[in-house]
């Protein structure tokens, strides 16, 4: 018994770096804003241009990978016209700031897309923008830029 407890003691001070790893506490606020943004992947792959609307501020922005300065209509016009086929779009390594009323995302996102039987698949680094709007998390502002693979 005495093993056991000196055993299970060790393992403890020792500290298994699974264990150690905690996941970071979000506000309700910022919950929200980063379910938002899973939202945005599903719906824009789904081309859900209603669902989008809804998550967009009227007057947003959008500077695409390439450098296209797009409002929230010109955006929604092209998720829904678009015709290549969002395989799959994924957000990763997000991290989100607060600032009362408004909060920057930051992540990475990579999207794979058919198009005419060629598959282009972009690896990105993303900031977005939210404004809490009567109540309500909208994304004001959003920035893509490719990351280029060396």
């Amino acid at each position: 018994m005495w093993k056991w407890s000196v055993l299970i003691v060790l393992a403890i001070a020792s500290g298994y770096p699974a264990l150690a790893q905690e996941k970071p506490q979000y506000t309700e606020d910022e919950g929200k804003i980063l379910a938002l943004e899973n939202l945005w992947n599903r719906a824009e792959q789904a081309r859900d241009t209603a669902a989008l609307s809804h998550i967009f501020a009227p007057s947003m922005v959008y500077v695409d990978y390439d450098g296209t300065l797009r409002t929230r209509d010109q955006f929604l016009s092209y998720v829904k016209n678009d015709t290549s086929a969002p395989e799959q779009l994924v957000s990763e390594e997000l991290s989100i700031h607060s600032y009362g009323e408004f909060a920057v995302v930051t992540g990475i996102f990579r999207g794979r897309w058919s198009k005419a039987g060629k598959t282009t698949t972009m690896r990105g680094r993303y900031v977005d923008t939210w404004a809490k709007l009567d109540g309500t998390w909208q994304c004001v502002s959003a920035q893509a830029t490719l990351i280029q693979s060396h």
